[in-house]
């Protein structure tokens, strides 16, 4: 598929951003952030690439059950998290609901003996501070957050669209983390994944007025096109609720890649439900590997 110039995002871009590609024998392609990776915490956001799927072939669809087989995205999920260590790691997830419902994952018994109804669970943000548990949320379009807490071993990873960017899940997912494990805001490192960016991701007055209404700030998050329309930077609008909340500018990572302009690598639920009338999803996950201390 063809890019508009305007577009391109160099290696050397998303490495001053703090993000590195990796990609294994199957093909697998994944971002990755460096700065949490270096602070001891495993993640990845997904691409569309090196997989089964039929969107429309050879796609890393990692969720939608209701659209894909569960055979496909069971081997899709195989590949992607090979590709960051595969057998050491218990995958928990969640059904996202566009709210901001925090879920604690005490443990990897907790993780494994949830795995099979884990997409049942409904909230849009998970936590732990248990080595070999991979926490994941599912985009195609909305803004994934992962966070990671070196000093104490905890991380989180967050779904967050516009709803629950409205109702704070980022900022509830820190609160979360101090009041279950004594993180401190100015020890979080974060990395904000790809997305619908401010480039492409045009809303309606319903979504500018109701941030409008929350504070007045959030008329950044806003460039206006037509009668009452805008285009939105939701990664912008998470990125302040962090320094809201206590964490320093340098230590949040936005991963400069538009999910609704880069159809090469990302799903987008916006334009492919126009193209194909379905979508896949991809995956952010981060996690602390077992053996680290």
């Amino acid at each position: 598929m063809s890019v508009p110039m305007e577009t391109i995002t160099t290696d050397l871009e998303l490495e001053r951003a703090g993000f590195l590609w990796r990609e294994n024998e199957e093909g697998v392609r994944a971002l990755v952030c460096a700065p949490l990776e270096t602070e001891g915490f495993t993640n990845a956001f997904s691409t569309r690439a090196g997989g089964v799927s039929p969107y429309p072939s050879g796609d890393l669809n990692l969720a939608g059950f209701d659209e894909d087989s569960a055979e496909n995205i069971r081997e899709n999920r195989r590949r992607f998290i090979s590709l960051v260590g595969g057998d050491d790691w218990t995958l928990a997830t969640c059904w996202q609901v566009h709210g901001s419902q925090v879920r604690i994952v005490p443990g990897i018994i907790d993780a494994a003996s949830d795995a099979a109804a884990s997409d049942e669970v409904r909230c849009d943000a998970l936590t732990t501070d248990a080595p070999g548990v991979l926490l994941g949320v599912k985009t195609a379009d909305c803004v994934p957050v992962i966070l990671g807490d070196a000093r104490r071993g905890v991380c989180a990873a967050v779904h967050a669209g516009w709803r629950g960017t409205l109702a704070g899940v980022v900022a509830r997912a820190l609160e979360t983390m101090r009041a279950e494990f004594g993180t401190k805001a100015r020890d979080v490192r974060v990395a904000i994944g790809p997305a619908a960016r401010a480039c492409c991701y045009e809303v309606g007055p319903e979504v500018v007025e109701a941030f409008l209404a929350k504070s007045a700030r959030a008329e950044t998050f806003f460039t206006p096109t037509r009668d009452g329309h805008a285009l939105a930077d939701i990664q912008k609008a998470n990125l302040e609720q962090l320094t809201d909340a206590g964490v320093e500018a340098e230590r949040v990572h936005t991963l400069p890649l538009c999910t609704i302009c880069r159809p090469e690598l990302f799903f987008s639920y916006r334009r492919d439900r126009k193209l194909y009338g379905r979508t896949g999803r991809l995956l952010s996950v981060i996690g602390r590997r077992a053996n680290s201390s």
